[in-house]
């Protein structure tokens, strides 16, 4: 079978890495011109004109990246299996029909309006009661077209700091961590949920995610997952879906979406019994689902902007090194290390033992490290 991949990223890249050892191969369509997934057949196509070639190719169409459009998944899916379809594709892209979709389900979210000027985002800002964070409706990820206002008087440069023509205006949650839950659903309506990951974010940026969760209470395991199944079933979603929360006194309140493979399931590589990507190749080519329980504790950090002291953590017997063969630029995912223990306390002396060789990397901060 041959599965052709939207988008010729990392997450790309790990997918066919993923699918090789179950017979897969893999063609890549770029519609960036930067394409560094660097195996497999990549087609740059900047323009749209090699659509059909793409096709004649491809068994099965799939996508690692939600900011592309739309329009391409439709035209592609009137010929061949697109998963997941392009109706989440379309609603993960805009955040107002995101949270009206949350709503629907019962899936809680902070309280929100829309704003299409200055005015009306101090406005709205005044009415949620500040802070409020002012996203663009539309793109933006890893912070990016986001702005804090603490006060409705910094609705003019939020909003000139955005540069979107609409923004969605979200009440500040008062939260104790930020967790995701990656979810996966078959063809045939089976469903498998990854144990939940606790994430810390420097800069918009997600820097380590540590699964399981420590401290995770059962019902809030089970809450998530309720609300994330609601999600596939509703769309009828074949893949990897996660879905980003905050954990508050209050329970779970649902921040974002993604409908694929996510920077926070990268643990899964070593630390569960099958991989999210493994998982997504399974379910966009019809198998069954793999196991997806946690095979210990794990600790994935992001590397960021530049690779650091790589030969002295390849020394570490504990991490796994992932490099995504890039070129070092600030605020760059150039790659990932996966740190395994038997233990929490264990875990967090890996993981700060690993980032001393990372230069720049953010203090690692967590739960476990703020219960020390």
């Amino acid at each position: 079978m041959k599965i052709g991949v939207l988008g010729a990223g990392q997450l790309g890249r790990m997918l066919a890495l993923a699918g090789y050892p179950l017979a897969k191969d893999f063609v890549f369509y770029d519609m960036s011109g930067s394409p560094s997934a660097g195996l497999g057949e990549t087609i740059v196509d900047r323009n749209g004109e090699q659509l059909d070639n793409f096709l004649s190719k491809v068994d099965r169409v799939t996508y690692e990246f939600e900011h592309l459009p739309v329009d391409v998944a439709e035209k592609l899916a009137q010929h061949k299996p697109v998963h997941p379809c392009p109706r989440a594709l379309q609603v993960c892209q805009n955040r107002e029909a995101e949270k009206t979709l949350f709503g629907q389900l019962g899936i809680p979210t902070p309280e929100w309006k829309t704003a299409d000027s200055a005015e009306s985002l101090k406005a709205a800002a005044e009415a949620l009661g500040c802070p409020v964070v002012a996203k663009s409706i539309t793109e933006g990820y890893d912070g990016k077209g986001q702005a804090v206002l603490k006060s409705p008087e910094e609705a003019e440069a939020a909003w000139a700091s955005i540069g979107h023509p609409r923004v969605i205006v979200e009440k500040f949650v008062n939260f104790s961590r930020e967790v995701s839950l990656i979810a996966v659903r078959s063809e045939d309506g089976d469903v498998a949920f990854y144990p939940i990951a606790e994430n810390t974010h420097h800069e918009g940026i997600l820097r380590y995610s540590i699964a399981p969760a420590p401290g995770l209470p059962a019902h809030v395991q089970q809450d998530a997952e309720r609300y994330i199944k609601a999600l596939l079933n509703e769309l009828e979603y074949v893949g990897v879906l996660t879905l980003e929360l905050f954990e508050t006194e209050n329970g779970l309140v649902a921040n974002e979406m993604a409908p694929r493979v996510h920077n926070s399931g990268h643990w899964t590589i070593e630390g569960a019994m099958t991989s999210q990507f493994e998982n997504h190749i399974r379910a966009v080519s019809g198998h069954a689902l793999g196991n997806v329980e946690a095979r210990g504790l794990s600790c994935m950090i992001n590397i960021i902007g530049e690779h650091g002291d790589i030969e002295r953590i390849l020394e570490l017997p504990y991490a796994h090194v992932h490099l995504y063969n890039k070129g070092e630029r600030a605020g760059r995912k150039l790659g990932h290390i996966n740190i395994l223990a038997d233990s929490y306390e264990e875990l967090v002396w890996r993981v700060k033992n690993c980032a001393q060789f990372l230069p720049g990397s953010p203090d690692f901060t967590c739960s476990l490290t703020a219960k020390a």
